[in-house]
Parts: structure tokens; sequence; C-alpha cells
């Protein structure tokens, strides 16, 4: 069982002497309602950058490549740049802090950003796909940003704060794929090749992240965390982070966490990613689609806070059980309504709100579960491993529609969520 600093107990009032970041004297409550806040005007200055960019991504490619073909290349290529950068984002968040880590994050993507603008204006297909490549930064962040979020939160409230954090991006990805046609007036103004415009957006949006957490995350939560909790030793009195992997062989509820929030994403991935293409061969317009992946993404994002706080009140378990139980109805309905327009869409909001709970409390359970020195590490991983499994995931996910159809694809992903259900009910318990 980890064991929380008297100073960050539930309902504690305590203040902490701290020595790091000029602190000194700090009102804990006060300073992590600041981070949550922080946090979370980051999220969506960053959601919206990288909704602006998402839809135009793909047709990007195509314009940069001159092939169709190579349209998939934009969503692989920013899953795998999360994929890539999250592990050294976490380390640099265990040696630095978080604000250095988050800010770090957000150059990179604003970086990218600007490669793909040079790659449109150079009509480099190699340098688009590095760019895009360093835009999964943005989501290797974002992810952090949500443990980031109960590095000072009382263990009552770690669900809650973790799930604002989370609830927060819906803004972003509400309004990012909005802003299509003032990102190309934008471009067309400064005389940008056209679909880049909403690329500037990215950048300009992400900049302002980089300004929001070097300014509001003082002193820093990670390294405040670090000064209050007590140098816990391993079994070889070292007091040094373990490695993630050494975390995953010999801590069961880390175990569970991360298998629970890499392949409840891998779900989610494959089977959202193979419903356009689903729905477009059954004859539903772009506008049907659009409404049914709209209505996906709300549900992955605006229930958060209703999972947060039923985590913190009945228990993370509890919580990925009843996600995994929403992700095996969204499967089950879009085996029995492959040709529905409505059940497809009923699937996919189903699909959501599972993938919702699960992340939310899976993430909850990880942070619970491992001492506050190697907490970065194993995030840091588990974002790592969320993002491979959902690149593997999608990369799948098109063959297998090829060959066995939606339903045969839905059939394989339940077999996916009765595992990760089989793991929580074996593994032994930690509380």
């Amino acid at each position: 069982m980890v064991r929380t600093p008297p100073a960050t107990r539930a309902g504690s009032h305590h203040r902490a002497h701290i020595d790091r970041d000029g602190g000194s004297g700090l009102d804990l409550q006060r300073l992590q309602r600041r981070v949550v806040s922080a946090l979370s005007l980051g999220q969506i200055v960053g959601g919206v950058g990288t909704g602006a960019t998402m839809s135009l991504g793909a047709l990007l490619v195509v314009d940069v490549s001159g092939s169709a073909a190579w349209s998939g290349m934009a969503a692989t290529a920013g899953t795998l740049g999360a994929a890539l950068f999250a592990i050294p984002l976490a380390r640099l968040a265990r040696t630095r802090g978080r604000r250095f880590s988050l800010s770090t994050g957000a150059i990179l993507a604003a970086l990218g950003g600007l490669l793909v603008i040079g790659a449109a204006v150079l009509v480099s297909f190699p340098l688009l796909l590095i760019g895009l490549t360093m835009m999964g930064a943005a989501a290797a962040l974002n992810l952090q940003a949500r443990f980031a979020a109960t590095d000072l939160a009382a263990e009552a409230n770690r669900g809650r704060d973790l799930s604002l954090v989370v609830w927060s991006t819906t803004f972003g990805v509400v309004l990012g794929p909005n802003l299509f046609a003032p990102g190309e007036a934008l471009g067309a103004w400064v005389g940008l090749p056209a679909l880049t415009g909403g690329f500037a957006i990215g950048v300009l949006a992400q900049i302002t992240g980089v300004l929001v957490y070097l300014a509001a995350l003082r002193p820093d939560p990670l390294l405040t965390a670090h000064a209050m909790a007590p140098a816990l030793k391993d079994e070889n009195g070292s007091t040094k982070p373990s490695r993630g992997m050494s975390i995953l062989r010999t801590n069961p509820g880390a175990r569970r966490a991360t298998i629970t929030i890499a392949l409840s994403h891998a779900v989610m991935v494959a089977l959202m990613g193979m419903t356009p293409v689903h729905m477009s061969g059954h004859g539903s317009s772009l506008t049907i689609i659009g409404v049914t992946i709209s209505l996906h993404l709300a549900g992955m994002y605006a229930l958060a806070p209703v999972f947060g706080w039923l985590t913190d009140k009945w228990g993370e378990q509890v919580i990925v059980l009843a996600g995994q139980g929403l992700l095996a109805t969204a499967l089950v309905i879009g085996i029995l309504t492959a040709d529905s327009r409505t059940g497809v869409t009923v699937s996919l909001i189903f699909l959501g709100v599972g993938w919702s709970a699960s992340t939310v409390a899976g993430s909850a359970l990880l942070t619970r579960t491992v001492e506050a020195r190697d907490r970065p590490q194993i995030q840091g991983l588990s974002d790592a491993l969320m993002n491979g499994a959902g690149a593997a995931g999608g990369a799948l996910a098109g063959p297998i529609l090829a060959l066995i159809t939606f339903q045969g694809l839905s059939g394989v992903l339940l077999i996916l969520v009765a595992a990760v259900t089989v793991i929580h009910h074996r593994t032994p318990r930690d509380r």
C-alpha cells in the first residue's frame, strides 16, 4: 500500500514548509486549485491547436504526397510521436518538474507545426512526416497533464482533479475542428500554402500553452510533492526511483492499471478509426460521419468529471469494470446493428464513454499504487504503451475489417475487453 504523506491525506488542512522553487509555508489546497486551473487552461489551448490540425493532417498528406493511399500516415505519425515523447517527457518531469516538462512538450509540438508548414512550402513528404511526428508531443503532454493534476491532490479528490483536466480537453476538441475556415483565412492573409492555416493556429496555441505552464506552475507541483514525501528506500537501501518495467514486474496494481489503460485505448482507436470507413461504405454522408465522430469525442471527455467523482466515491476497481462494461456494450451494439447508422452512432457514444471511465479510473489507480518517487517513470511508460497500443490497434483494424467485416472487428475487440475484465478479477488487490 502506498504511504501518503500526512500533508496530502484526505481532508488535510496542513500547511507544509517547502524549500524548492522558492515556496515557503504553502497552502497546499490553494496551490492544488491553481495547478488544476493552469493544467485545464493549458489543455484547452493545446486542444484547440490539436483539434484544428487533426482534421487537416490527412488532407495535407494527400496534397503533399500526391496519393490518397498515404492519408492514414497523418494519424499514425501523430500517435507514434506521442509514444516516442512520453518517456523522455516523463524523465524531464522527474528531474526538472512538470513545469519544464510540459513546456518542453508544447515547444516541440510548436516546432513540429512549423516543420509541417515548411514541408507544405517545399512539397517535402519526409519533412511533413517528421513534423507530424513532432506534433505528437502535444498528445504526450496532454496525457502527462492528467497525472500532473494528481501530484498534490488529496487522496479523496485524486480522481476528481485528474478528471477535470481530462474534461477540459472537450473545449479544444469541439472548437478546434471548427477553425478550418479561420485557419485558411489566416493562411491566405500571411501567404501560407493551402491547408496550413490550421497548423499556424496550432503553433500559436502551443506557444500560449508554454506561457501558461511557465507562469502558473510555480512552485512546481511534482517537485513540491517530492520535497514533501519521505525518502523511501527499497530493499537494497536505495532512494533512487525504480525503472518503469521493474515497477510493472513487481507491482500488481500498477500492472493492472497499465494494461487497462493500454488495451482500452487500443479498443477505442481500432473501432473509432474504422467507423468512418464502414459508414462511408454503407452510403453515409460526410456530415453524418462527422456528427457520429463528434458525439464519440464528446463521450470521451464530457463525462470525465462524473467518472472522477465516482472513482473517489466507489474506488478505481468498480469504475474500471464499469468502463469495461460500457466498452463491451458498445461492441455488442456494433455487432448487432452494424448496418444501421443510428446503431453505429450509439455504439460510438458508448465506446467514448467506456474509454473515459476506464482511462480516468485506470490513471487514478496507477497513481495510487505507486510510490511518489516512481510515479513519473511509470506514468511515462504507461502513456508510451497506451499510444503504442493505439497505433497497433489502428494499424491492425484495417486488415481485420477487410477480412471479417465490422461485426468481426467488434467481436475481436470484445475479446480484448473480456481479457481486461479477467485480469482485474484475478490480480491480487492492493486495498
